[in-house]
């Protein structure tokens, strides 16, 4: 059973950075593709940031060139640094990963999920 596990999460204020990690129990943690996904209250879920096993990376619109995502198969994690952040980044934000070579933007894409940390951006 693959399990990740998020953390880092808290509240900050508009324009702070804050960046949260998510660990994998995967043996095979580089032959993965990560992704982050976060979900406000009353939305639906949504893709944050990708980074494929190649290290290849995808990023959301609404965040690109604010957040950037990284992984240390060493350490068998993935983090997610964020900059610039606003009141509309608050969200639970969700660790997923697949055994696969490719990214995805959809939640159909990942066959694994953290249990999410909370990320409020607030005055």
């Amino acid at each position: 059973q693959v399990q990740l596990v998020e953390s880092g999460g808290g509240l900050v204020q508009p324009g702070d950075s804050l960046r949260i990690s998510c660990t994998c129990s995967a043996r095979t943690f580089s032959g993965y593709a990560m992704a982050w996904f976060r979900q406000a209250p009353g939305k639906e879920r949504e893709f944050v940031a990708g980074i494929a096993r190649s290290g290849s990376v995808d990023y959301a619109n609404s965040v690109k060139g604010r957040f950037t995502i990284s992984r240390d198969n060493a350490k068998n994690t993935v983090y997610l640094q964020m900059s610039t952040l606003k009141a509309e980044d608050t969200a639970v934000y969700y660790c997923a990963g697949a055994f696969s070579i490719t990214l995805s933007r959809s939640e159909q894409g990942y066959a694994y999920w953290g249990q999410g940390t909370q990320v409020t951006v607030s005055s």
